[in-house]
């Protein structure tokens, strides 16, 4: 059976209905890949480093020579892996740029009786896509408010009332505070959270609302990309008002129950922002199980920055909405309806 090979736009599409393949080695896939791809190196990390010293001491007809004495043997396997991975037999492929492994993997599963579709261009032509695909501008509105106003519980339930939004923090695995990381996976790469960011970007409609979670430049270790923060940093925002019993019983809610060595390892995080004495406080009452007055040395340390960081905007629009005695799902259907009458 021949392999057919696809330009992204239409292997992204045939993705959605067959396993994927990335036929790179474990350290570049664990870098970056496309999202639902699973990795099936034909060349693991130490065989690719032998290969390319190959190369570059003795040329490309020693390096192709080298890499089949490597991965000949592991033929049968592959072939196992791809049985187990797509029973039905259909199966997407990729490399770094479209071109020997994967067209040596692809012809070993075509020969094997798989339906392979293989992507032109490779993992480059993705990362390409994705680039283009982050420049194309989108009517963003900016839900923010400060520390503990549910920002992330609100833009969800904008998408389950059939708005358009995206969960920035849910992607880079991180809550955007120095406690963000806590209860959550390790972090992606800052290339893979533009490659999953991309693929929801491009089923954004451009003419309607499309709502994201008041960010700085990075989430954690992640940073975000630099054409979205641009676009971030001059939209429509949304300001959230809570009172500061609400904030607080949020965030006690989420962190509260965390043990006292994991909040002071982050709160030392903060250290050059609060100063030695706050620092100093806020550990001492963590270590008395005082959580109320440490967090109400916190909250002054974020409400400050929550103002400094709005400082830097230049919305077109900003809209308040009072959340005070609301709940999260009154102030979504508000959110809705205010931007609707101003749309």
């Amino acid at each position: 059976m021949p392999v057919k090979v696809f330009p992204v736009h239409e292997f992204l599409e045939l993705q959605v209905s067959m396993p994927c393949v990335d036929t790179r080695s474990e350290a570049e896939f664990t870098h970056a890949h496309l999202p639902q791809s699973q990795n099936i190196a034909l060349l693991n990390n130490d065989e690719r480093a032998i290969v390319g010293t190959t190369y570059k001491q003795n040329g490309n007809e020693a390096a192709v020579l080298k890499g089949y004495e490597l991965v000949g043997g592991k033929f049968a396997d592959y072939i196992k892996q791809a049985k187990k991975l797509a029973p039905e037999k259909k199966i997407a492929v990729y490399c770094w740029r479209g071109g020997m492994r994967s067209n040596i993997m692809a012809q070993l599963f075509s020969n094997a009786g798989f339906e392979v579709s293989l992507l032109n261009g490779g993992y480059k032509a993705f990362r390409n896509f994705v680039l283009d695909t982050l420049k194309e501008p989108r009517n963003i509105w900016i839900v923010g408010g400060k520390t503990g106003s549910n920002k992330t519980t609100i833009l969800n339930l904008l998408k389950e009332y059939g708005a358009q939004s995206i969960d920035l923090e849910g992607l880079a695995n991180h809550k955007g505070s120095a406690f963000g990381a806590l209860g959550m996976p390790p972090q992606p790469s800052s290339e893979m959270m533009e490659n999953m960011l991309a693929l929801q970007w491009k089923n954004m409609n451009p003419e309607l609302p499309l709502f994201l979670e008041n960010e700085s430049s990075k989430i954690g270790s992640v940073k975000i990309n630099d054409d979205i923060t641009n676009m971030m940093r001059l939209a429509k925002t949304i300001t959230i008002e809570k009172s500061v019993e609400q904030r607080m019983q949020s965030i006690m809610h989420e962190y509260g129950n965390f043990p006292a060595e994991d909040l002071i390892a982050c709160t030392m995080k903060l250290k050059k922002r609060l100063g030695g004495l706050r620092m100093q406080q806020a550990i001492d009452f963590l270590n008395e199980n005082k959580k109320t007055e440490w967090l109400q040395i916190l909250l002054d340390y974020y409400d400050g920055g929550y103002t400094h960081s709005n400082d830097r905007r230049t919305p077109q629009a900003n809209l308040t909405i009072n959340g005070i005695g609301v709940s999260n799902e009154q102030i979504a259907k508000n959110i809705i309806e205010a931007v609707k009458n101003i749309s």
